[in-house]
């Protein structure tokens, strides 16, 4: 299960990448927000993580104007490593040497088109597993 968020910036974008993960069979479930009224982007980022970090679900999208915000909220959860990612190089070195557990995406930085294919990157590569980022990963949780 893949945990979505948005603020209003994102909510446009979020929609696209809803009916992506709907064509590819994948199962989802959106915290919010609803619609393109203002709202502040804290409240999806830290629901979306604290769903993936209490294992609800297994990794998250997260989206707003760009990406920084949201990314920053979702990272103050213990145990998430969200990873803000506006090309499809970044999106798979952050999971395999990261295993980053959340993308966040720019609305305004990344058009649909590339930001679908930043999600297939990101949830397609796997984490490598490698000792020595296993052991970076422990230094940053620590």
């Amino acid at each position: 299960m893949i945990a979505l968020g948005s603020d209003h910036g994102g909510w446009a974008l979020k929609q696209e990448v809803m009916k992506h993960l709907d064509a590819l069979g994948l199962e989802y479930k959106d915290y919010g927000t609803y619609s393109e009224d203002s709202c502040d982007y804290p409240v999806y980022g830290k629901a979306v993580a604290h769903a993936v970090a209490n294992g609800e679900c297994e990794k998250g999208i997260i989206i707003c104007n760009t990406g920084i915000g949201i990314s920053i909220a979702a990272n103050k959860v213990k145990g998430i490593r969200a990873a803000l990612c506006g090309d499809c190089f970044s999106a798979e070195m952050t999971r395999l040497h990261n295993d980053a557990n959340i993308l966040a995406l720019g609305a305004r930085v990344v058009g649909s088109g590339l930001a679908l294919k930043i999600v297939d990157t990101f949830l397609d590569t796997p984490f490598s597993g490698d000792e020595r980022h296993i052991r970076r990963i422990n230094q940053i949780e620590d």
